[in-house]
């Protein structure tokens, strides 16, 4: 997996986490999910494409 998506999935991971404690800050959970799909959609294109790069 690419290191950058890594990142982004840590990122969403991270920001859920935040948003659950905090409801205040309700709307990182929204950021959260929107990157993991983002995410998401970027490693299934890759797996789909066949995309064997490191």
């Amino acid at each position: 997996m690419n290191i950058f998506l890594v990142i982004i999935i840590v990122v969403a991971i991270v920001l859920a986490i935040v948003s659950g404690l905090n409801s205040a800050l309700s709307w990182l959970l929204w950021v959260a999910l929107i990157v993991g799909v983002i995410a998401l959609i970027a490693f299934l294109f890759r797996v789909i494409s066949g995309n064997k790069r490191a």
